[in-house]
């Protein structure tokens, strides 16, 4: 391999390492204009968008030992998007990308050394966002602790109804 396709291939790995989640899209017939408004959105939500030659992103695969993806056949144009943080935020951005272009889509996906089908990054891309997802976990958590407040708190507030229905009873027929 000539030196100038190891520096790439160093590159492609080394964005392979550092990224926490991994899209490959296909762009085929998107226009130049079109494809750089992705990567603008892409980039304010944190993410890259980069187009390789399948084999580097191969090669480099295999080189950093990630077994899984360097097993997948990319086949045509490929964009590689990725980045760290919320993998849903910049799913969605890709899957309503898609809507209003319908000559981009989801080859595959790479999540914590698992390869995923282009499903799998489209249910990714209906999840919440990740903090909505922890406030829904948070509000799991306490539920039992809430309801157990509540049922111990209905047992002791019913013999102060008791004894109150019983005063006013009392006070009725006093009068």
């Amino acid at each position: 391999m000539r030196i100038e396709k190891k520096q790439i291939v160093s590159q492609i790995g080394s964005i392979l390492v550092d990224a926490s989640f991994l899209y490959m899209i296909a762009y085929k017939g998107l226009k130049v204009k079109d494809f750089e408004q992705l990567r603008i959105q892409l980039e304010k939500a944190g993410a890259f968008c980069h187009v390789f030659k399948n084999t580097y992103i191969r090669k480099a695969a295999e080189l950093n030992n990630l077994s899984e993806l360097a097993k997948v056949k990319l086949t045509g144009d490929t964009a590689l998007v990725g980045g760290k943080g919320d993998c849903s935020a910049i799913a969605k951005i890709i899957s309503e990308f898609i809507k209003k272009f319908n000559v981009v889509g989801i080859k595959c996906g790479y999540l914590e050394g698992s390869v995923l089908q282009a499903a799998d990054v489209d249910a990714i891309s209906k999840l919440p966002a990740k903090e909505i997802l922890y406030a829904q976990l948070l509000g799991v958590l306490q539920a039992p602790a809430r309801n157990l407040v509540s049922v111990l708190n209905a047992k002791l507030a019913s013999p102060v109804y008791v004894l109150s229905a019983f005063k006013d009873k009392k006070a009725e027929s006093a009068s």
